[in-house]
């Protein structure tokens, strides 16, 4: 699995003109779903989602995590994550799973955050051509994937 993870003010997800989920201070989640991934990837990236502490304290430092400060998440999927650009200047998305593996775990994704801090997240319609809206407070946005802990 591979994240972006986007410190907000507020962000939205609108399909057709209407807005569908909004939340906002939190993150905003763009989660890529591959082949390989499983519910141990799942359960480590939800985990260093709500524990990363990149809020500011009352010294301004960055140093609060999500549950800390009670923020919002918006997840939205976004197979495009997992794109090769090796050949060409056509991206391939052969590594990304297909719909039947990726929409399960997609929905436990959000259903263990929900379990992980007792609010149900808001939540992007998987597979639907969405505009994502989003202030990125900071900016301050970081790259995670769960097959190369860094």
């Amino acid at each position: 699995m591979r994240i972006v993870l986007q410190r907000v003010s507020q962000a939205s997800v609108s399909v057709d003109n209407n807005t569908i989920a909004s939340i906002s201070q939190g993150f905003l989640i763009l989660l890529g779903i591959e082949e390989q991934d499983t519910s141990e990837d799942l359960d480590w990236l939800t985990r260093k989602i709500i524990n990363m502490r990149v809020f500011e304290d009352s010294d301004g430092k960055m140093n609060q995590s999500l549950l800390d400060i009670s923020g919002e998440l918006l997840v939205v999927s976004q197979f495009t994550l997992h794109a090769s650009t090796k050949k060409g200047n056509r991206p391939s998305f052969i590594r990304a799973a297909r719909p039947e593996i990726a929409e399960p775990l997609y929905h436990q994704f959000c259903q263990t955050l929900e379990n992980l801090t007792s609010k149900p997240p808001a939540c992007g319609s998987f597979g639907a051509n969405m505009q994502v809206s989003l202030i990125n407070d900071g900016p301050v946005t970081i790259t995670i994937d769960s097959k190369n802990k860094e």
